[in-house]
């Protein structure tokens, strides 16, 4: 990197030099706090509906199988927008693009409140997920390119922390409001406005709260070189290193940025995003990473936390089956005869409190990886927690004690940073002009392997729950071979921007 001596000499700095000058300060901690608020203001329009569904079938009259139809739903808008987000974002900018989803989104759902039966709900929902589906990708890109390249990894990984306490956080604010009794009579819908629509409408606000942030900052520099404006990217730098660093713009004085080789200068057709994506050299990194969140499937076993908690709960106030593993655990819990006494469409708290510590854990173990990532690498980092927690989650389904097996459950679940670690290898694999796209791309992949995924998993545990645990975790920790196939990016730049001269 240059020296600011050199630069005052002529002037001249390559632009990643120049973010690195730009420094790290008050404008990067704003910039992760927005992404941050971004992710989550995403996590609570596409997985809300976890809270709302059971909340609801008293009013709306779900059946179990239209319960399932309004669970999928966002799910199905996100793996539809994913790649459209991704899209927009290169072609329009992050901050736009971002604009236009945090708005759309919070309206479609805040009106999702208002529905006056579940086709209304599941309609509206999907689209709000629809156009929220690329914000993760997004906010990780536009984050990653306004930062110097010395705190992208921290900046990344904290991102992800929020994302992964989302569920704590929607669960924090479901346990005091679920319960509330309330019901006001709306005669122009002929509806009654009680607790799950209030939960609805809330899970709007951080979308609008981002919105407005997101509007007193600028558009990623690095988004604004790549386009070829210069002057505007210039202009952006000097205004991060005053906030950062509180000195005049002069003081910096950079007078042009060389542009690398293979970024490019000038946008991109429909045609020259896309294809460079399935072609040598990126088509590699584009297989391994689409692979990696593919084979992540810890989506599908969220789906079984909530029956897990209930029934370890019940073993711990009996004490009786202390001596069964997870699967054990499942198994009773299926054939647990319903609570008399138990309020009918109530949400159980315990469940709420059980995915709040798990979120908890989740973004500790995040945090705690951040600190060390710049040591490791993103690479090696993500071959460990693929390594651990695969091998927990298999013996978890080994391990014949209620409290061992549950807590090596854990453990595998907190295997879920993985994501953070592998969205930030892809920001780093790929160019700017690519670069929204190519994650959205590879995150759509494993959300569609997801989908599937739970389907599969549940028809597994029923007929066979230890052989679920086994392949689905075996094949979680088989990830390590799949990340030995990428460059240590401790070691990445030089070799691999030679690589990308030919894109």
């Amino acid at each position: 990197m240059p020296s600011e001596a050199t630069l005052e000499r002529n002037g001249k700095v390559a632009f990643e030099d120049a973010l690195t000058l730009a420094g790290h300060g008050l404008y990067s901690h704003q910039l992760t706090g927005l992404a941050g608020l971004i992710v989550v203001a995403f996590g609570c329009i596409a997985f809300g509906t976890a809270t709302i569904i059971p909340t609801s079938a008293c009013e709306l009259q779900t059946t179990v199988a239209q319960q399932g139809l309004i669970s999928s739903g966002p799910l199905a808008g996100i793996i539809l927008g994913a790649i459209i987000g991704g899209y927009l974002g290169d072609k329009h900018g992050r901050r736009r693009t971002l604009l236009g989803a945090l708005l759309s989104s919070a309206a479609l759902n805040a009106l999702a409140s208002l529905s006056v039966n579940w086709v209304m709900l599941v309609v509206l929902q999907t689209a709000a997920s629809f156009c929220a589906a690329g914000q993760f990708s997004l906010a990780v890109t536009y984050l990653s390119e306004s930062v110097p390249a010395g705190k992208r990894n921290l900046s990344v990984l904290l991102v992800n922390s929020s994302f992964l306490l989302c569920q704590g956080l929607m669960a924090a604010v479901a346990i005091p409001i679920a319960p509330l009794e309330f019901s006001i009579y709306l005669p122009a819908l002929n509806i009654y406005w009680n607790s799950w629509r209030t939960l609805v409408l809330l899970y709007s606000a951080p979308s609008l709260l981002a919105m407005l942030w997101l509007s007193c900052v600028m558009e990623s520099p690095k988004y604004v070189f790549a386009q070829g404006r210069e002057r505007e990217a210039l202009d952006i730098i000097n205004a991060i290193h005053r906030c950062n660093r509180k000195k005049s713009a002069e003081q910096l004085n950079i007078k042009e940025l060389l542009i690398d080789k293979h970024e490019r200068s000038s946008p991109a057709s429909s045609q020259g995003q896309i294809v460079p994506l399935f072609k040598p050299p990126l088509l590699k990194y584009t297989f391994i990473l689409a692979a990696l969140f593919s084979l992540q499937q810890h989506g599908a076993f969220t789906t079984w936390m909530p029956s897990i908690a209930n029934q370890f709960v019940s073993v711990v106030q009996t004490g009786e089956g202390l001596n069964k593993s997870i699967c054990g655990i499942l198994s009773d819990s299926r054939n647990l005869p319903s609570d008399p006494d138990a309020a009918p469409c109530s949400l159980n708290l315990v469940t709420l409190l059980f995915i709040l510590i798990l979120g908890i854990a989740q973004t500790s173990t995040n945090v705690l990886l951040s600190m060390v990532v710049n040591r490791t690498g993103r690479r090696n980092m993500s071959m460990a927690v693929a390594a651990v927690a695969g091998a927990a989650g298999v013996l978890s389904a080994l391990v014949p004690n209620a409290y061992a097996s549950v807590a090596l459950l854990f453990v595998f679940m907190t295997g879920v940073v993985s994501s953070g670690l592998y969205a930030a290898i892809a920001v780093a694999l790929f160019p700017t002009h690519l670069r929204a796209l190519a994650v959205a791309l590879t995150m759509t992949a494993g959300r569609l392997v997801t989908f599937a995924g739970v389907q599969v998993l549940n028809l597994m545990l029923e007929s066979n729950c230890d052989v679920g645990f086994y392949v689905f975790n075996s094949l979680f920790a088989a990830s390590v071979l799949i990340l030995a196939f990428l460059p240590d990016d401790r070691r990445l730049q030089k070799g691999h921007m030679k690589d990308l001269e030919n894109c």
